[in-house]
């Protein structure tokens, strides 16, 4: 009797393409689903760069312009061989009027230092997109010392998702994609993590005069996930 053929998903050849579909299918349900489970928290500190010190100096004590050097003292002459010597009358003390309160001379102006504090332009609170999708922290602009601006993000709490990005979009709120993606629409990078306290660097040719919304958006998928309104 001749050998029965064998079923074609038992030959080695079959498993070359289930191979080929299956490991790239995983590879992608796990770069979906992942984020939804794992949190990702970066901390970062704000800039020094962002940090305005307004430090005020007591002014120096200077002595009055063209005064003359102080004279030495006038020696005194000795008094003759066999004469007494002279005693100093002491001058009689200025009389002041009675009930008057003696003048003391004013203390100089201690040197005082302003707190250091950032110079924020912007500012608001992030909230919920939806049931699905929330969000909590404070997002702020600061204008840091070279004139540069910066967007800080402190305290986030987002739900975590594929590809996030922060977004600088035109409007006092975003609620759809038209919204996020109008006109003059900044892009500020990939979300770092989903938690924690982060910066993101703006470009220099940013209008503050206009009204922004910070948008933690789902590239691929269009979706948003939280936003922060500033003002």
């Amino acid at each position: 009797m001749s050998a029965q053929p064998k079923k074609f998903y038992k030959r080695p050849i079959f498993f070359i393409p289930v191979i080929a579909v299956a490991v790239p299918m995983i590879w992608v349900a796990w770069w979906l689903g992942s984020p939804l489970f794992i949190d990702k928290t970066v901390n970062e500190d704000l800039p020094e760069a962002a940090i305005v010190s307004a430090t005020t100096q007591a002014p120096a004590t200077e002595a009055p312009p063209n005064a003359p050097p102080d004279a030495d003292p006038a020696p005194t002459p000795s008094p003759a061989e066999g004469e007494p010597a002279a005693v100093p009358v002491a001058e009689p003390a200025t009389q002041q009027p009675a009930g008057a309160v003696p003048s003391t001379p004013e203390p100089a102006p201690a040197t005082t230092s302003a707190p250091d504090q950032p110079a924020a332009l912007l500012s608001g609170m992030f909230k919920d997109a939806d049931s699905r999708h929330r969000g909590s922290g404070d997002a702020a602009i600061y204008e840091l010392v070279d004139g540069s601006l910066l967007l800080r993000v402190e305290d986030l709490d987002v739900t975590n998702g594929p590809d996030l990005h922060v977004f600088l979009s035109p409007g006092p709120d975003a609620t759809e994609r038209a919204d996020v993606m109008g006109d003059g629409y900044v892009d500020l990078g990939k979300l770092k993590g989903n938690k924690g306290n982060q910066n993101y660097e703006i470009p220099p040719d940013f209008d503050l005069d206009e009204e922004w919304t910070v948008v933690i958006y789902c590239v691929p998928f269009h979706v948003i996930f939280s936003t922060a309104p500033l003002a």
